[in-house]
């Protein structure tokens, strides 16, 4: 159990950093915030990456394996009308601490500072291998992205993501890809259409195939879904215009072992076979792409197509992990995220083995008034604690 010492420590340092406005792209506020702070509370080296990503390091006294533990501090905007508190007051009522990123996820990012600062006074740094935490931009815009950067510079053993678990251990996440269909035509006056091709008819007899399209499934992870989520023509407005362009995005929740062509390769059969009954029939499919600024100014650019991972529960790490987890939430079950996290990377790309653990339920994030709750808060950072000790080897302690 935390002093009361160390509650205020997380308590303070969760509102701190909710505080400061930081949507994707403008960290930089809150990032100088957690530099200044971590300087004084016993972290070894403090490094930031050309896009803006800091990473906190405590040495051992000995050899033994890299744990990193990974929160992003990026958040989505806020319509401030919705909410009936200040998204940024950071305000204590009821057992809650109430504002944008308090569960996604800076009272996270909170807790692990705190767990490594109690772990560096606890051990004496008489531990075998390095603790470190990144804190890490555009994760609301590219899940793993900007943490490709992290594990190059860092090369951790173990990673432990911070998104939301309830509590719980995650030991696997449905990845996302964000599919365009786009069909071409030819434009006309509206009052000859014959002399045209209209890109909307066409997607809408593509989009009557995809439909019915079967997703895979998963025992643990559940289905794939291919969900629409716009569609667009053009010229828009079209007033008396045949539109010669059409395009539509399908929000795809991707399970493990799939691939960018696996994905693609129904889409792209149906698209061939009505081509072979409709010659004026044109379109292709491929993944949207997505470019940013950093506060750094580098640009950060990526094809959104961020893969799915999942590990065994009888994993030694995963074990290890759960049993310490159960000291704090007796309650403790093992699950997996449904939504999309850092850990597309550090999984699903470069196979590092990784858990995730964090405080709130996963509803709470992007909520008006969101929040959370101070004993959430508080019991991740015991969380936290106890893993350091599973994956650093001092399990037994």
């Amino acid at each position: 159990m935390l002093s009361n010492h160390q509650s205020n420590q997380v308590i303070g340092l969760c509102q701190r950093l909710v505080q400061i406005q930081s949507y994707s792209g403008k960290e930089k506020q809150v990032m100088e915030v957690i530099k200044e702070y971590t300087s004084q509370n016993k972290f070894d080296e403090i490094i930031t990456d050309v896009f803006g990503n800091v990473m906190l390091v405590i040495n051992g006294n000995e050899e033994g394996p890299t744990v990193l533990f990974d929160g992003h501090v990026d958040t989505v905007t806020v319509q401030e009308e919705d909410w009936t508190v200040d998204p940024f007051a950071a305000e204590i009522k009821d057992g809650k601490i109430y504002g944008r990123g308090t569960s996604d996820m800076k009272g996270a990012v909170s807790a692990m500072i705190s767990a490594a600062i109690n772990f560096a006074e606890e051990t004496d740094r008489k531990f075998p291998g390095k603790i470190m935490i990144s804190c890490t931009v555009h994760e609301e815009c590219f899940e793993g992205v900007a943490t490709r950067k992290v594990s190059e510079r860092l090369k951790p053993d173990y990673v432990v993501i911070g998104e939301a678990t309830n509590l719980n251990l995650n030991r696997a996440q449905r990845g996302r890809a964000e599919i365009l269909v786009e069909t071409f035509g030819k434009t006309a006056h509206s009052s000859n259409p014959e002399k045209g091709i209209n890109a909307v008819n066409k997607m809408m007899h593509l989009l009557s195939h995809i439909q019915n399209l079967s997703v895979p499934e998963h025992d643990v992870l559940g289905k794939g879904i291919l969900e629409l989520t716009d569609i667009i023509s053009s010229p828009y407005p079209g007033s008396s215009v045949v539109p010669s362009y059409c395009r539509v995005t399908f929000d795809r929740r991707l399970l493990v072992e799939e691939t960018k062509e696996s994905v693609l390769a129904p889409i792209i059969g149906l698209i061939e076979k009505i081509k072979k009954t409709d010659k004026d029939f044109n379109a292709k499919v491929s993944y949207t792409t997505g470019e940013e600024k950093c506060y750094t100014n580098e640009i950060i650019k990526s094809e959104r197509f961020f893969p799915g991972w999942l590990f065994n529960e009888n994993e030694s790490f995963v074990e290890k992990s759960f049993n310490r987890i159960k000291k704090i939430n007796p309650g403790a079950k093992i699950s997996h995220y449904s939504f999309c996290t850092n850990g597309s990377h550090f999984a699903g790309e470069a196979n590092i083995p990784t858990i995730g653990f964090g405080p709130s339920p996963e509803n709470l994030a992007h909520t008006d008034d969101e929040y959370i709750e101070i004993e959430q808060l508080t019991k991740a950072t015991e969380g936290y604690f106890e893993i350091m000790k599973a994956l650093t080897g001092l399990e037994g302690n």
